[in-house]
């Protein structure tokens, strides 16, 4: 049986799934692994689930999420990185879009055929557009609610007015939340809905926990006081939870505090243990007693010391400000290592992705970069280098030859690269002597699974050089091929280059005199040497020394030097001021004052 359908030129055959190879074949509608029946172009490994070949996909549609224009069927993301984003469930995608090119709208197919109804008596005060009620949706969308700031999945309301990056859906429990309360913190007056927080007045310790509630808050502007909705409506009088013996009671009134458990201030609703004599915030009382983090290669344990006195100071190694560990906080158990880091910077969900570790859980008992099945290579002859035992030949898992390691000298050719990192080759390396295939021995030596301090869950190496077109690294934002690696975890689409992945958390950059490091954090900060504004997810590094530095992975990750085809000299890398020239010699271009420029362009 054959079908002739418009994401393919050639007719694609019915196929049983134990017919389509050993290969992980992909669907190039869903983008999802193929599983049971199919149809497939064998001739250019082109497949499609059997029930994304049969829907019945209308070429144009005209969508209530986007009224101005029609939107147009595409068997693929019109973009050159190959991925679309949903203005609906703002999930990243590849495969099947409804797109417009002008307003560069897409919808996610399953998106694109939701059922939605205008949503009566929204008022105005929570949201200036009409919004849109969708009732059968049981997947998790992004971004999360801006009314309780936690992940949608269920009923929601949308509006098609706020396109990406400005999303707006909303929990039909948060859209239907009462827009005036009675509650015991304020019993003078009641408390108002309001869609953000009009004051705020704790300033943490810690980057991490700086920004302020953003979400829905309960109000009385006369006491100056917000109550969130967590505070209004997950309060329980008493709570229990399986890391302390002790029942939490609720101090259900206005009371300036500082957390017993995470060392920050608060001003209303604490929980209180008596027999402890312990004051902490509610989402302080269930903080996981082991937990693993990328930032660390052994478990991390909280610790709730309470010592009076601080003998030595103490840095975090997550935001590097101080410690102390009179409040709680986290440290790797094991022995002569020093690791330490704030509750709240090791539980922030850009650093941790919640897993707990066993109880009795200390440390690895072995480095994962060490395990046997973590190795690219095999190992066909050694030589000895003084102490050392050295692989003078290899078998790569990414090439089909052995490849021989080269200590000094040049290629044949001078433009070869390396199809790791695709830089140019330089010793030492591995070659293949049969075809044009070199690895710097450095990436040769890669591990199939790795942490990063950039991301929060392990990452896999790919060999990017079989896919069409390029990828984007999601660190310096740098189109790129060859080898990188990617997080596989559900409905996470990280990506990084291998020169990024190579980078650590901490950096000493001839750009500036302090050290600088890894920030999740970067609301409102540019970049020291391009001075593009960063978003807020961005990881980049910063100088903790109040000196407003900060450098993006892409100008932290440049080379220090390098050659241009028609200049027999390198050219260095440096941080320029009003008296170096003002323009790019090649391009003309004028280049601002105090930023990373090479000698020539």
């Amino acid at each position: 049986m054959e079908i002739q359908h418009f994401s393919h030129h050639h007719p694609l055959v019915f196929i049983q799934a134990h017919s389509v190879a050993s290969k992980a074949a992909l669907c190039l509608g869903c983008q999802k692994p193929v599983k049971g029946w199919s149809y497939g172009c064998t001739q250019c490994e082109f497949y499609l689930h059997k029930g994304c070949a049969e829907l019945e996909l209308a070429p144009k549609i005209q969508h209530p999420f986007h009224p101005k224009h029609p939107l147009t069927l595409l068997p693929k993301s019109p973009y050159s990185s190959g991925i679309s984003e949903c203005d609906l469930c703002g999930k990243k995608f590849g495969g099947f879009v409804y797109n417009c090119f002008d307003c560069e709208f897409d919808l996610h197919i399953n998106c694109a055929l939701l059922q939605s109804s205008i949503a009566a008596n929204f008022p105005n005060s929570l949201h200036p557009h009409p919004l849109h009620f969708i009732q059968n949706y049981n997947k998790e969308i992004e971004p999360d609610c801006p009314g309780c700031q936690k992940p949608i999945s269920g009923p929601f309301y949308h509006c098609s007015d706020c396109t990406y990056p400005t999303v707006f859906n909303l929990h039909k429990e948060c859209a239907e939340l009462p827009l005036e309360i009675n509650h015991p913190c304020d019993r003078k007056h009641p408390l108002t809905l309001l869609p953000q927080p009009p004051t705020h007045h704790q300033i943490c310790s810690c980057y991490l926990c700086r920004i302020q509630w953003k979400g829905f808050v309960y109000s009385c502007s006369l006491c100056n006081f917000d109550l969130t909705i967590d505070d209004v409506l997950f309060s329980p009088p008493t709570i229990t939870v399986a890391s302390h013996e002790h029942p939490w009671m609720l101090v259900s009134t206005k009371i300036y505090f500082v957390c017993d458990f995470c060392g920050t201030d608060g001003d209303h609703s604490p929980y209180f243990c008596a027999t402890c004599h312990l004051i902490v915030h509610k989402n302080c009382i269930s903080l996981p007693l082991h937990i693993m983090i990328t930032r660390h290669h052994h478990t991390i344990s909280i610790s709730y010391s309470f010592r009076p006195n601080q003998v030595e100071d103490w840095m975090c190694k997550i935001c590097y400000k101080k410690v102390d560990i009179s409040y709680g906080h986290y440290r790797c158990p094991a022995s002569r290592c020093r690791y330490i880091a704030h509750a709240l910077c090791a539980t922030d969900k850009a650093i941790w992705d919640g897993t707990i570790m066993p109880k009795g859980y200390d440390e690895r008992s072995e480095e994962l970069v060490d395990e046997p099945w973590n190795l690219n290579t095999d190992v066909v002859e050694q030589i000895r280098i003084g102490e050392l035992m050295v692989a003078s030949e290899i078998k790569h898992s990414y090439h089909d030859h052995n490849l021989r390691l080269t200590f000094s000298g040049k290629t044949k050719d001078d433009d070869s690269q390396c199809d790791g990192c695709t830089r140019p080759i330089s010793t030492p390396f591995y070659s293949c002597e049969q075809c044009k295939f070199f690895l710097h021995k450095e990436c040769a030596e890669l591990r199939k699974e790795m942490p990063h301090p950039f991301h929060k869950h392990l990452l896999t190496l790919v060999n990017s050089h079989g896919e069409c077109g390029y990828s984007w690294c999601r660190a310096c934002r740098r189109l790129y091929q060859g080898f990188s690696y990617r997080c596989y975890d559900v409905d996470c689409r990280f990506g990084i280059d291998i020169q990024c992945m190579l980078l650590s958390d901490t950096l000493k950059h001839p750009s500036h005199e302090h050290s600088l490091f890894v920030v999740h954090n970067n609301e409102g900060t540019s970049c020291g040497a391009c001075f593009k504004r960063l978003y807020p997810w961005e990881v980049a590094y910063r100088c903790m020394k109040r000196c407003d530095f900060s450098l993006d992975v892409g100008c932290s990750s440049l080379p220090l030097t390098a050659w241009y085809k028609y200049d027999r000299h390198a050219l260095t890398l440096t941080f320029s001021d009003d008296s170096e020239p003002s323009q790019c010699d090649l391009c003309e271009k004028k280049k601002k004052a105090k930023s990373l420029v090479l000698l020539l362009c």
